[in-house]
């Protein structure tokens, strides 16, 4: 649904305090959130509903709205229990940031707003498609994206083509064939919409949603002509048309599927502590197998303008067809793919990436490859992934990929060992360590890392750390008091080492 539909639920008695321009935004689920800075938990596209409880200051609005716009939400949703009608500050803040306000009454309930909201989205994406569609006299027909691409090119005379990221056609004719430099023209264009000329074919290209999807992570239209000579009424048409192909993209995002979900809580239970026998069990229920042989990818970007939910939906895209379990935790994507018979995937998985690196857009893209797994050791492969992904982290480049055969000798050996031995290994040396932290706001974990990167030195790890040696000495004291370690033995330290590997 669009954010203008809220203003059609006469019940909620949702009042517009500002953009107006912004209202043709897709609501794809609501969020309620008091946090002062929600980025991390926000995934784009949702309405956003708050009581206003992370305002202490004037100054707290510039933070939390901007905190919404790079998450790339549709709108936020404010009550009027806490201030009455929105401070000024918050509505300058939205308007600075193009965030479409919402007033909602104080005698409605947000379970009321999330109820009703939710209730449309599951109803309404029908009715929305249909009536974009009846505006174009009526273009699809039950054919999907391939029927509205075959009328435009017999309608209209160009062909036309949805093509993703990685140059995959999602939807258009299977000839002519669309040549390489489509796709390199899409992710390497300054600024889109662009005029390709190749072979002396002129191709235009657009972005499906520019506005609130990195360009990785889009979806494109692709017409056989050059649109800077087309009338109104066909440029008009093509907006349209992108309009109804982000929808399309929407339906295709699996999070909210019951797929989607149960491939996110297996790559949750593989990171947390959870016992193989639990992991295995969802691993069934996502599809899997326990007899296949896995790789593990891991990925990150260090800005906002590639989120975390994007990066997983760039990582699906290119396993296309391989049926990856797919999720998000703490802000990196992880995704397990099965090899089937395809030796060659982390190369192919490797090519795919570097491919993408046009369309980062000054983001700099981190990925670790694990090497090949059985099912029973799928946690060692992500674990294995992720160092690899922060190996690639510590490199200063544009797309940085770590493969398995690139890692320390230590990490492979470690992926080898059974789930339950590595996770009693980590939590005999670190969890005495953890709960002191936790329950004296100490900060000893970090501390040893530290201590060990440094290779024992005493002063560097001081500087670091920005503490006096005494005080250094007094918490290396402390970690051996608490584990029964001596950080002078050779041994002990490689204990340590191994252990926060695990982590």
């Amino acid at each position: 649904m669009r954010l203008r539909s809220l203003l059609d639920m006469t019940d909620l008695g949702l009042e517009l305090v500002t953009g107006e321009d912004e209202l043709e935004r897709f609501v794809r689920w609501v969020v309620t959130t008091d946090m002062l800075d929600p980025g991390r938990y926000l995934s784009g596209g949702e309405l956003v509903l708050t009581g206003m409880q992370w305002r202490r200051k004037p100054a707290d609005s510039e933070t939390f709205v901007s905190a919404l716009a790079k998450a790339k939400v549709a709108g936020l949703a404010a009550g009027d229990a806490r201030y009455g009608d929105s401070p000024d500050d918050v509505v300058d803040a939205c308007r600075r940031h193009r965030i479409p306000l919402f007033r909602v009454p104080e005698q409605v309930a947000f379970a009321t707003v999330t109820e009703q909201v939710n209730r449309k989205l599951s109803t309404g994406r029908a009715a929305d498609l249909t009536a974009i569609l009846d505006r174009h006299r009526q273009l699809v027909s039950g054919g999907g994206l391939d029927s509205v691409l075959e009328l435009i090119h017999r309608n209209l005379g160009t062909p036309c083509w949805v093509v993703s990221s990685t140059g995959r056609v999602v939807a258009g004719p299977a000839t002519p064939t669309l040549p390489d430099a489509v796709r390199t023209a899409i992710l390497s264009a300054a600024r889109l919409p662009h005029v390709l000329t190749h072979s002396g074919t002129r191709f235009s290209l657009f972005a499906v949603d520019a506005d609130s999807t990195s360009r990785v992570a889009d979806w494109f239209l692709v017409f056989e002509s050059n649109y800077k000579e087309w009338p109104e009424e066909r440029r008009a048409l093509a907006g349209e048309l992108g309009a109804v192909v982000s929808l399309e993209r929407t339906w295709h995002d699996d999070r909210q599927s019951a797929e989607g979900r149960l491939a996110q809580e297996l790559i949750e239970l593989i990171v947390s502590d959870a016992k193989p026998a639990e992991i295995v069990s969802r691993l069934e229920l996502t599809g899997l197998h326990l007899s296949d042989r896995y790789l593990a990818v891991a990925a990150t970007a260090d800005s906002g303008t590639v989120r975390p939910g994007e990066l997983r939906a760039v990582l699906r895209e290119i396993l296309y067809g391989r049926s990856p379990a797919a999720g998000v935790v703490d802000g990196e994507a992880i995704a397990l793919v099965a090899l089937a018979d395809d030796t060659l995937l982390d190369d192919r998985i490797h090519r795919a990436i570097e491919a993408l690196e046009p369309g980062l857009q000054g983001t700099r893209l981190s990925v670790g490859i694990s090497g090949a797994v059985d099912g029973e050791g799928l946690r060692g492969a992500v674990e294995e992934a992720r160092y690899a992904r922060r190996m690639a982290a510590e490199r200063n480049q544009p797309t940085s990929i770590v493969r398995h055969d690139e890692l320390a000798t230590h990490m492979l050996l470690l992926a080898s060992v059974p789930d339950e031995v590595r996770r009693m290994f980590r939590v005999r040396l670190l969890d005495p360590l953890s709960t002191y932290d936790k329950d004296n706001r100490a900060d000893l974990v970090h501390t040893l890392e530290t201590f060990l990167q440094v290779s024992g030195s005493w002063s560097k790890c001081a500087e670091i750390l920005h503490l006096h040696v005494n005080t250094l000495r007094y918490r290396v004291q402390r970690i051996e008091e608490l584990t029964g370690r001596d950080l002078s033995r050779l041994e002990d330290r490689v204990d340590f080492f191994l252990a926060l590997a695990l982590r």
